[in-house]
């Protein structure tokens, strides 16, 4: 069931559910939607667009897609293999050459390696940081968090730097019925519901969090209930009902200067967009996909999301970001945390669902000519350590692991960056989170320079990092 999450009944500026019916609001309306797309909204100031700089990738991306492999991809079995380096750091697994010559990667990749030619990988990421959720704040905001190395972190002062989606929900504004900025299939938790920090609007206020869509696309009944009318509810009422909904507008239009009565009317009218179909509704529609292009993502849950990440963006919207989810019964439950049996565990379900979407996404979107105009991020929170260790797995390793990125300004058949000879440390082409989100920004239209304004009236650059040319 798809859930678009609210983390509050009350919007945080004071206007309470019994205040916005008396204002024309949820008794007139009579549906649930409206409860269901409200969120929190604190008061903050408008982003300000940076000075566009010249070259081709500038601004070429219209939609960022993150594929965001949660749990850290280990570096060893996907970009980087060592085959050279001892049997407990190289594993059991092979490199196979690659579209691009002289570039190798995992035997676990076959797909992916086919596709080289379109994708710039950096070998020589560094967080610096070993646990999941700090390391991930970082990866997710382009800032690290204080201090280092801190497992089971959550949201809160000093670490609330908004995540890229909220900076995109900033730079670019919602359109068609639908934010500019979503995430999907479900946020990213420790064990025991520990949800990261950087995952929503932090300093920028609650109105700039990226949707959270709490959903299953691959359940072969799969719809959106929470948007769907009751039953006793139809449309000829629904449109009745607008009619008065805009009757009562007028009435409160002399409040219109207040943040709070804006956003609610904007909350309203995404209901309806949504209700009554059209561009918003459509993209939803994941049944409309042939068979064949479904089995061609395969059928997990993760892989049908960023299925319908293609979709979502289709549709307009900026940025999806498509978090992977745990796989039940599985060891290591399912993630890329591979503290335990990890070869098994890449080769029989993680590297074959990851490389089965990712390479479909890549050849779905240029099928379709949105490749140039959509960059998609490979990235997880780090990597796993060298050695392997005593329960045949691989640790957390921040000092050196890497990531992909493809389409929308990216020059593709790249290897920029160099690891040792064990895959530890960046011997060459060191980058950190924020020159990737720089980077991601910069093929965006945006440079690192660009402010955004937070709650308090402070202006800030959208990142701190550096734009990675090499790769553009």
């Amino acid at each position: 069931m798809l859930q678009l999450q609210n983390q509050s009944l009350r919007l945080c500026d004071g206007i309470s559910r019994r205040e916005a019916v008396r204002i024309g609001g949820l008794g007139a309306l009579g549906l649930s939607l409206p409860q269901v797309l409200d969120q929190r909204e604190a008061n903050a100031g408008t982003s300000a667009s940076g000075r566009a700089q010249p070259g081709v990738a500038f601004g070429k991306a219209k939609s960022v897609i993150l594929f965001w492999l949660a749990g850290g991809p280990p570096q060893h079995e996907t970009w980087d293999p060592k085959p050279d380096a001892p049997e407990n750091i190289r594993g059991p697994f092979s490199p196979i050459p690659t579209k691009t010559p002289g570039f190798h990667i995992s035997e676990l990749m076959p797909r992916t390696a086919q596709l080289t030619d379109r994708i710039a990988v950096l070998r020589g990421v560094v967080s610096g940081d070993n646990s999941h959720s700090s390391s991930g704040y970082q990866m997710l905001t382009g800032v690290p968090h204080i201090p280092l190395s801190r497992e089971n972190v959550t949201a809160k002062a000093p670490n609330l730097c908004p995540s890229l989606g909220a900076i995109t929900r900033t730079l670019r504004p919602d359109r068609g019925g639908l934010p500019s900025a979503i995430t999907l299939p479900r946020h990213i938790a420790n064990v025991g519901e520990i949800v990261w920090p950087g995952q929503d609007g932090g300093i920028l206020g609650r109105q700039y969090d990226p949707w959270l869509l709490t959903c299953d696309p691959s359940d072969k009944n799969f719809q959106i209930p929470d948007l769907a009318l009751p039953d006793e509810v139809s449309s000829g009422r629904v449109g009745r009902r607008r009619d008065l909904l805009g009757q009562l507008d007028s009435v409160s239009r002399h409040l219109d200067q207040q943040n709070s009565v804006q956003s609610f009317s904007r909350r309203f009218g995404q209901a309806f967009d949504l209700l009554n179909g059209g561009q918003a509704r459509e993209a939803f529609a994941i049944s409309r996909e042939s068979d064949a292009t479904r089995d061609r993502y395969g059928r997990s849950k993760f892989a049908q999301s960023v299925l319908l990440a293609r979709r979502l963006v289709e549709a307009g919207v900026s940025l999806v970001q498509v978090n992977w989810q745990q796989i039940e019964g599985k060891e290591n439950n399912g993630s890329w945390d591979v503290h335990k049996d990890f070869a098994p565990c890449c080769k029989e379900f993680l590297c074959p669902i990851m490389d089965q979407s990712f390479s479909a996404l890549l050849e779905d979107l240029e099928d379709s000519g949105m490749l140039d105009e959509t960059l998609v991020a490979w990235v997880g929170e780090f990597g796993h350590t060298p050695k392997i260790n005593a329960r045949a797995g691989r640790d957390h390793w921040g000092s050196c692991f890497s990531v992909a990125l493809a389409g929308g300004g990216i020059r593709g058949g790249v290897v920029y960056g160099a690891s040792d000879q064990h895959a530890a440390h960046p011997v060459s082409g060191r980058v950190e989170p924020r020159d990737i989100a720089a980077t991601i920004f910069h093929c965006m239209g945006y440079e690192p320079e660009t402010q955004m304004v937070d709650q308090s009236g402070r202006p800030m650059p959208i990142t701190r990092g550096h734009v990675i040319n090499e790769i553009l």
